[in-house]
């Protein structure tokens, strides 16, 4: 069993099963699927997201694997993605509480509890009217750039996200967005994968995923390009000798992706 506790939750549940009390927690449901539970909660009058993973079972597992998709068998995966993207200083969440029992892993009873960061708006709604009101120009630069930043340096720590989407970067509005001052956190990392060093294809699935949920908020050819600067930290001559076959990758998946969300209203 592990169990790591940090305040508030040390306090509250001294002496108590962490398990139950976590069980316990009310409040608003964010998701509720076979096996796991995401809610938003409140303790001594500050916010938390609580995910709650009960195990999916040996069929589901099978299931996942045999369609080519990894299961998501705890709360796990997020807090070790949370720690190394603390370690290296991309911004993101604040685990404050992580238990995990079990050794059968279709069966595991996990769950990990973060700082709600508030108050935020998602890069998705913040661009959502750019086609027709578009940012600043320098605003829009500094938000490309810090993207692009933040994603190359979660990648180079050798984790990858598998839902990399713009939705997953979170705004701080607590002060006025400027360029000048702006700060972002990325977020829902329970699907992420930690190592030493990441494939090629894992990098390549999260930079489509990315791509392809900016489609839709009017970047122009030089903005794409300044993103592949900061990402590759490169020359984008070389960027673009070395990499042709991702870029063209890229374009293709984003747009095979983009399709299958006209199609059927869903990209996932």
């Amino acid at each position: 069993m592990k169990l790591i506790l940090a305040e508030p939750f040390k306090r509250l549940w001294d002496g108590r099963d962490a398990f139950t009390e976590v069980e316990q927690l009310s409040g608003e449901v964010y998701r509720e699927l076979d096996g796991r539970r995401t809610l938003r909660t409140e303790v001594d009058g500050r916010g938390y997201f609580v995910k709650i993973h009960r195990g999916i079972g040996w069929g589901e597992v099978f299931k996942n694997l045999l369609t080519a998709k990894l299961p998501v068998l705890g709360a796990g995966q997020e807090w070790r993605a949370i720690k190394r993207l603390h370690e290296v200083g991309v911004p993101t969440m604040t685990a404050v509480a992580y238990g995990e029992k079990g050794s059968n892993p279709a069966q595991q009873h996990s769950f990990i509890i973060t700082e709600e960061l508030a108050p935020t708006v998602s890069l998705e709604d913040f661009s959502l009217n750019w086609l027709k009101q578009p940012p600043q120009p320098k605003l829009k630069r500094a938000l490309i750039a810090e993207v692009a930043r933040m994603t190359g340096m979660m990648h180079r720590a050798g984790v990858n996200h598998r839902d990399c989407y713009i939705c997953h970067f979170l705004l701080h509005t607590d002060t006025p967005v400027t360029a000048d001052n702006l700060r972002l956190s990325l977020i829902d990392l329970h699907r992420a994968q930690t190592r030493a060093v990441i494939s090629r294809r894992w990098r390549n699935k999260d930079l489509a995923a990315l791509y392809f949920s900016a489609l839709d908020i009017g970047l122009t050819q030089r903005d794409k390009l300044r993103f592949l600067r900061g990402y590759f930290q490169m020359p984008l001559r070389q960027i673009l000798r070395e990499e042709a076959r991702l870029l063209a990758w890229l374009e293709g998946k984003a747009q095979k992706l983009y399709e299958r969300k006209v199609r059927y209203g869903d990209a996932l």
